[in-house]
This record gives C-alpha cells, structure tokens and sequence, in this order.
C-alpha cells in the first residue's frame, strides 16, 4: 500500500477519475492535489484559491474539470489537466460547504451546507440554478441518482427527501418515520430504490418512486449505521456500523446473508463493493482498511495499515484493481486489490457523512 504524501494537514476527500489514471484530494490545507494513482507522484502543482479548507471534490464525468468545496462557503471549478481555475469562485451558500458532487451528465453541480440548503448549479455558467433545501435541520448525506434526475437527502432529524433536479421539485413527502439521524443514503443502481442507514442501528430500502418503504428495518447491528451500499447488480447491501462490524443483507428480503464480519477494533466508518460485486472495503476508526471476499466472509489480503488516525471513507477504482482510502491525518493510501500485485508493485460523533470519498 503507498502514501501519497504532500498535503500539510488533514485529508477531507479523494476521488479516483472516470478512466481511474488519477486521483484528486481535498485538504485542510486549503488546496487540491491530482496524483498519478500507479506511481503516487503529484501530476501538477497544488490547486490553491480557496481561503478555507477544502471539505469536498469531484470529477466531471469527461474527465476534464474537478469541482470543489471548501469551509470559504466557495465552490470553485478547475481544468483537470493544468490546473487552472475555469470561473470565479460560485458563491451562494452562507456557510461552510460539507460535499458537492457532479451529476452524471456533467451538466450540474450539487452541493450541501452548513447552512443548511443544498443548491443545484449550472456546471458551464457557474450559476445557482436551484435551492432544493431551505431550513434548520442539518443535512447529513445526499446523493444524486444514476440518472441524473433526481437527488436524494438525509437530515439530522431523521427526514428523507426526494426532488427532481431539474425542476426543484419535490416529488415525494419526505420520508420519516423514525427519531434519528439519517447518516448514510444511497441509490440502486436503475435508481428505483433508496437505502437509508440510521442513528438507531437499522437500515431501510425505499421505493424512489412512491417513498414507500419495502424492506423495513433490517436489523443486527448494534450500533449507529455509518456507511450503506448496494452492489452493482441491486442483489445486496453492504454496511458499516459503530459495532465494528460489517453486514452484507439480501436487498430484496432483508435477511442477513453474510456476516457480522469482525476483525476493525474501533467502528467501522465506510464501506464499498468493487464494480464486479466480488469484494468490499471497510474503512475504521482502528487507522485501518480491510478488503473482504463477498463469498466467504474472509479477508482477501492482510490489514491495510498507514494511516495515523481515523479512516473515514474508502473506495474502488472504476475497474475494480485499486482501493483508495483517506483519512484525518494528512495523507491518503492507495491500496491494490490483487495480492499478488499489489506486493509486487508496491509493499507498503455523529454521522460521519461530513468527509466525502466518491469515484466519478
């Protein structure tokens, strides 16, 4: 596993590229870096003009721009290749800026704030199209679905919302039933279900197009729900939980078909299925990432250690070969999923939805 080391203080974000050549980190320290994700070398020199430090970033499908957002209340649109920030900074929020992401036609950008709204923007002029969100409950997560049409929210106070992207309207009642904090949402991949982890320790699956739940409450952790996931194919669900514990669940039953998956010390803070559904990572707040064999149960490969404090979010590479992770310290890893590879090449609160870790 390898360190990219250049960043001078925490690491927020980190996001492999579309063709998974690259990968881009936010930091503390107020800049943006793009790395070679085989060597761990800086391609181009630190990405600076924020005036806070930088919560979120994220690639434009094209592979040509990177967004981000920082605690200044900017956003800011860079060229990928030279670095070179493509408009003045989009100004709108009020408060520091938690996430933003791109939607998957690279026409929009959405973000969340501290001050409680998320916004739509025009990805080419820059501009504020949309305020989907307006109040006093603290967002936790938002997603956008496959598509592109549609984003989904979880707040604080235990309410799900669903808008149309394009419009701003809000297709569904929210969804709430519950006295928690919704602290991890996610789309199935034809975007017709929504999976929800929540503050109580359960998990629930929501029809996108009535808000009705399906699978209601599946249950078996013993501990805040940090990190939900579906894989590729819509026939699990992957979770992370404040029990130190991983469960894989049956998305259309409910039922508990692997798990609990022990081996974190500390609770585990984010989880991912590969692209081919054949793996997941967890991240820790043990200092440690830990790649499982979805059939077995099993780890596929030693501990992942190099991290100094908490991991707070892993993820895949789009072909499925590398796990990049990142962490409150001030560097991120990268990890290989072949073993034999990887040796060959390289040896070496609340709701956590605050940090971000997304590949494009």
């Amino acid at each position: 596993m390898d360190l990219f080391k250049g960043h001078d203080d925490w690491v927020t974000s980190v996001v492999f590229s579309p063709d998974g050549e690259h990968i881009v980190s936010g930091s503390q320290d107020k800049t943006i870096r793009v790395w070679n994700a085989l060597t761990g070398q800086s391609v181009i020199d630190p990405l600076k003009g924020h005036g806070h430090w930088v919560s979120s970033v994220a690639y434009s499908p094209s592979d040509m721009h990177i967004v981000s957002g920082s605690a200044d209340c900017t956003i800011r649109i860079w060229d990928a290749g030279t670095g070179q920030c493509m408009l003045k900074p989009l100004f709108g929020h009020e408060n520091a800026i938690l996430s933003v992401a791109v939607s998957p036609n690279g026409r929009n950008i959405v973000s969340r704030s501290l001050d409680s709204t998320i916004r739509v923007w025009d990805a080419l002029s820059g501009q504020s199209i949309l305020v989907l969100f307006r109040g006093s409950d603290p967002i936790h997560t938002v997603a956008f679905s496959p598509d592109g049409k549609h984003i989904v929210c979880g707040t604080q106070y235990s309410i799900i919302r669903f808008w149309n992207a394009l419009t701003s309207q809000c297709i569904l009642s929210p969804f709430e039933d519950d006295e928690y904090p919704v602290c991890s949402v996610a789309f199935s991949p034809n975007g017709k279900h929504i999976i929800s982890g929540h503050g109580n320790d359960t998990i629930k699956v929501w029809d996108a197009l009535t808000g009705h739940t399906e699978v209601d409450h599946l249950r078996g952790h013993h501990g805040q729900i940090n990190s939900v996931a579906f894989s590729s194919n819509f026939k699990h669900i992957v979770s992370g939980s404040d029990d130190k514990t991983i469960r894989v669940w049956d998305a259309l039953t409910g039922l508990s078909v692997m798990g609990p998956l022990k081996g974190h010390d500390r609770w585990v803070t984010s989880v991912a299925f590969s692209p081919h559904g054949s793996y997941i990572a967890s991240g820790s707040a043990d200092c440690t990432v830990r790649v499982w064999d979805v059939q077995t149960g099993q780890y596929v490969m030693d501990l992942l250690k190099g991290h100094d404090d908490w991991v707070t979010l892993v993820a895949f590479s789009p072909n499925g070969r590398y796990i990049t992770s990142g962490s409150y310290e001030d560097s991120q890893s990268l990890g290989c999923t072949d073993r034999a590879e990887c040796y060959e090449s390289s040896q070496r609160p609340w709701c956590l939805g605050y940090f971000s870790c997304i590949f494009s």
